[in-house]
């Protein structure tokens, strides 16, 4: 079976910078998922976002943009925005576990509204032409919120139902619950694809056994923490090239360089690279360690050097 790899969403982190440097220097992702747009009360497009989906920014990547939305009528005006952009899928995020989202009852806060769901995907597909994909976690409170969905779904076109493996209260603690997966694939038509955990090209096998039925593997924290391990899924390899921390250190560069121009001021670039670092720091043999220097970089000057530090080491 043919194995596609997406890169799942993440706000903050997986923008076109960072979609093109790491497409440039390590590939294996077949489909970059944009980060969500969203609303504010005023239906308008953030120039962050307007940035982020320009077909330029984008022009060798194969990008899906996704909404975070409850509302039919912000879905259908990005549905414009977008589709004036050339694209022509959506995904619509009902997966994000953060409490400021799931409070005001979307993300993975609006499972447990099967009505509101079936409200909103029926105006789009009675309105528009657009391909609805769907980004999910199996429910906030429960695993059995999203099997209450499935009939509503199961009545549209979607293209694929991505699910993340945990229920939205976890946010991201805990371990994946493959067991209420593997019941979400028996309860809906529709073409299911796996997200949650996938770290290592070890586990990606092991779900791949587990889940013989399903061929689309989508990738978050682990792509980060782990930039070479699309394509040594791809390759089937655990082996790193010779030059790892070379590669490692012109992708870093690169998007540092990037950020650095886009955002005004050492503070905000000292914060991006931070969150960065949380992630990056576990390709190492101390993480706690790598990321303390990080931390206690104050200026550019110290940041490099304790990059420098810390791949001399890697």
């Amino acid at each position: 079976m043919s194995l596609t790899l997406l890169s799942s969403p993440l706000q903050g982190f997986t923008d076109f910078r960072f979609r093109n440097a790491f497409n440039h220097y390590f590939g294996g992702v077949d489909t970059f998922y944009a980060p969500y747009i969203r609303f504010n009360k005023k239906l308008i497009i953030k120039n962050s976002y307007k940035l982020d989906l320009q077909p330029e920014n984008n022009t060798d990547l194969e990008v899906i943009p996704q909404i975070m939305t409850n509302s039919a009528d912000e879905f259908l005006f990005v549905v414009d925005y977008i589709q004036e952009l050339g694209y022509k899928e959506l995904n619509w995020n009902l997966g994000c576990p953060y409490p400021m989202v799931t409070n005001r009852g979307m993300g993975s806060g609006l499972i447990c509204d099967p009505e509101k769901i079936n409200h909103i995907l029926e105006r789009v597909h009675r309105e528009t032409d657009i391909l609805v994909s769907m980004k999910m976690r199996m429910g906030y409170e429960t695993p059995e919120e999203i099997l209450d969905t499935f009939p509503i779904l199961d009545q549209y076109p979607l293209k694929n139902i991505a699910i993340h493996a945990r229920i939205g209260k976890q946010l991201y603690k805990g371990g994946v619950n493959l067991e209420a997966f593997e019941t979400c694939i028996a309860n809906t038509k529709h073409k299911l694809y796996y997200n949650g955990d996938i770290t290592t090209v070890s586990k990606l096998k092991d779900m791949q056994l587990r889940f013989p039925s399903i061929d689309h593997f989508m990738i978050g924290r682990g792509l980060i923490a782990d930039p070479f391990l699309p394509q040594m899924i791809k390759n089937d390899t655990r082996t790193y090239p010779e030059n790892r921390w070379d590669i490692f250190r012109e992708f870093h560069d690169t998007i540092y360089q990037q950020y650095d121009e886009a955002l005004s001021g050492p503070t905000p670039i000292k914060m991006k690279m931070q969150g960065f670092w949380e992630y990056f720091a576990q390709s190492f043999s101390n993480p706690q360690k790598a990321f303390k220097k990080i931390k206690k970089a104050n200026n550019p000057r110290a940041y490099q050097q304790a990059v420098a530090e810390i791949l001399k080491n890697g």
